[in-house]
């Protein structure tokens, strides 16, 4: 026992028992390619077991943002690790690579060992929907730096892509159709004017309201997990020529969409087509938000964007399909510079 680091506020025994306690959600991780287990001060992948040519590695990282105060303020710490992964291996995946290894970072004021284990375990159940390994990560124990019972949480992902499949948006062309594929919920972005919403209109997050979901608390409907991509994405990737994909995050329509486009074009949207969710209509409801503000905030139901030839649409519904995921016409690249949403 270091005596001395535990009257300064950090537990080191809690720290040997959390590295016990989530040994079995990393090994639940594995992968072709992920070398070694945890302990060794670097996470491995041997690249050499992919039968991939001409290798182009994609990185991405990312947090949950304050959709931890959600977490927080419900104590539901299970499905935060969802959202952190997802938030890394979905960006990775608009460049058509596939996710092979994730690391994590928590930062926490005291370490609690049943709570790291909740959080890790929602990452090891995020990366094994995103079959990538979890081969590695940091828990900081920083007593003063964070209020008791909160912590930050932040990924690192690493995919690969075959450098002639790269998706980087040069056959993005004028006509091109732009397929919507379903959110879950607001996913991990635009949770600071939620909660201000929540907090402006005496919304309670654990009181249940039906035109949401009449079984679960608001709060349980903001911590539903973002969606991840991956395995269905792929699986479209690889079988049609997708010429463009867009993660829909924060920014919303207004500013994701538009990182797929060439100088001169442009998108044009129909609102009818877009599966919105009755969490952003509750949301603008009592938040009195503008309506077309709305989009440039929230993914409004649709976390991934796809841009494809009009003849290439209805071989992508079919193989969505075999993923039980759909997908929505949602509207079509112009040559009108900006976001038209009809």
């Amino acid at each position: 026992m270091a005596k001395s680091y535990e009257d300064a506020g950090v537990n080191l025994e809690a720290g040997y028992e959390v590295v016990d306690r989530i040994k079995k959600h990393v090994k639940s991780t594995n992968r072709l390619g992920v070398m070694g287990g945890i302990g060794s001060f670097g996470g491995m992948f041997d690249l050499s077991k992919l039968n991939v040519k001409e290798p182009i590695l994609v990185s991405g990282t990312d947090g949950v943002g304050t959709k931890l105060k959600i977490a927080f303020a419900m104590d539901k710490h299970d499905t935060i690790g969802i959202d952190a992964v997802a938030m890394c291996v979905n960006d990775v995946l608009s460049q058509g690579a596939e996710p092979l290894y994730f690391l994590d970072y928590i930062a926490i004021g005291n370490n609690i060992p049943e709570k790291i284990e909740q959080i890790v375990a929602g990452v090891a159940e995020g990366c094994r929907q995103a079959n990538c390994g979890l081969i590695g990560g940091e828990t900081a124990e920083m007593p003063g730096m964070y209020s008791d019972g909160e912590y930050d949480i932040a990924g690192f992902t690493c995919g690969v892509v075959e450098k002639s499949k790269l998706i980087d948006g040069e056959k993005v062309a004028i006509g091109d159709i732009l397929l919507g594929i379903p959110s879950t919920g607001v996913h991990s972005n635009g949770f600071s004017l939620v909660r201000y919403i929540i907090e402006n209109a005496n919304l309670d997050l654990k009181t249940i309201y039906p035109e949401l979901d009449e079984t679960k608390s608001l709060g349980e409907v903001l911590l539903t997990p973002t969606k991840i991509y991956i395995r269905s994405v792929l699986d479209v990737i690889n079988n049609v020529n997708v010429h463009g994909v867009a993660h829909i995050t924060g920014g919303g329509f207004d500013e994701n969409i538009p990182r797929i486009l060439k100088s001169g074009q442009g998108i044009d949207i129909v609102e009818a087509n877009v599966p919105v969710l009755p969490i952003f209509k509750f949301l603008e409801k009592h938040g009195n938000v503008n309506h077309r503000e709305m989009f440039n905030i929230f993914n409004m139901g649709v976390g991934m964007v796809l841009a494809v030839d009009s003849s290439d649409v209805a071989k992508i519904k079919e193989i969505l399909a075999t993923h039980n995921e759909k997908c929505y016409e949602i509207g079509v690249i112009t040559n009108s510079v900006g976001v038209n949403i009809k």
